[in-house]
């Protein structure tokens, strides 16, 4: 089960502009922004990306539509609740290739650069960003 410290003030997931997109967020305080979270639902297995903890009522609706197959973390700041995420989901995780030496936690692949981990859903690595080799993720050439 995911406890939030005093830092963060957890939103509940949202549908977005398009059916097959949910958006989850928790506001921190020190740097006072929103964190935000992304689920793709795909019949072929659902995407998360950068996923923050996640309440108990918001996992229960991931799971009625179909749980997680993979955890997409877009840099070593973004790992956040992904390790817990994927014990309880059985997803697999990707991470940058470019951070593979010191990244966090363990991934079960890497992105680079041109990749699709998944059929529509283009990977971009980020030159001179926050991390080396951030990434940023295209889905079907328009989002």
């Amino acid at each position: 089960k995911f406890s939030f410290s005093d830092r963060y003030f957890s939103n509940t997931m949202k549908s977005l502009h398009r059916p097959d997109l949910y958006s989850w967020s928790s506001f921190d305080t020190e740097r006072n922004v929103d964190f935000n979270s992304i689920a793709w639902i795909r019949p072929e297995g659902n995407i998360l990306i950068d996923p923050m903890p996640i309440s108990d009522h918001d996992l229960a609706h991931l799971n009625s539509l179909g749980g997680a197959a993979w955890i997409i973390i877009t840099n070593s700041d973004h790992v956040r609740a992904a390790a817990d995420l994927a014990k309880i989901t059985g997803a697999k995780i990707a991470g940058p290739v470019a951070e593979k030496e010191n990244f966090p936690i363990d991934c079960h692949c890497w992105l680079s650069d041109g990749e699709e981990i998944v059929p529509r859903l283009k990977v971009i690595e980020l030159k001179g960003s926050k991390t080396p080799g951030e990434l940023a993720l295209l889905l079907e050439e328009t989002t």
